[in-house]
């Protein structure tokens, strides 16, 4: 792990700051951040069929959650809006909506073939632009190792700011 960057930086994707923050962050952290952000912009830009929005409800399905309620506590949204997101993917084939067993008010979320299709678009087309980036890099299998350690640490906040109620 790179020593340079603070635990304390805050974690993209969450809801809350981080316990403590630095006065001044390094360099590096705000090198980081800005990279970040820029990268943010230009998967947004290739996206094509699905904003960005939109790719982390499908893909949030696609692994597994099915309840509106659970992708907006695990992406740190507002109900509000992704009930806008869900709905938006519906009206457009990409999700299907079916009642729960034992509960009228809440509906489960499914990928339709339509949306299975779009979100295996997507990522592959967005793997390739991470390939090309990561490969003008001094080791592209580090960089891509660390985007993944990020996400599974930001996992694991989230993890645990859904057992604490937050």
């Amino acid at each position: 792990m790179n020593s340079s960057l603070s635990p304390a930086a805050p974690v993209a994707g969450t809801s809350s700051p981080p316990p403590s923050v630095p006065a001044a962050p390094s360099p590096a952290a705000v090198d980081a951040v800005r990279a970040l952000a820029r990268a943010s912009r230009l998967l947004e830009r290739a996206s094509g069929e699905v904003n960005l929005a939109h790719y982390r409800v499908l893909a949030a399905i696609a692994s597994g959650d099915q309840r509106a309620s659970r992708i907006a506590t695990k992406l740190a949204l507002g109900k509000p809006t992704i009930s806008a997101s869900v709905e938006s993917l519906c009206k457009r084939g990409l999700l299907a909506r079916s009642e729960v067993e034992g509960d009228q008010r809440a509906a489960a979320l499914r990928l339709t073939g339509e949306g299975k299709r779009v979100l295996a678009n997507w990522e592959t087309a967005m793997a390739v632009w991470l390939d090309d980036i990561c490969g003008r890099t001094p080791d592209a299998g580090l960089v891509v190792r660390a985007l993944v350690w990020m996400g599974d640490a930001i996992e694991e906040i989230a993890a645990e700011q859904f057992a604490e109620g937050r």
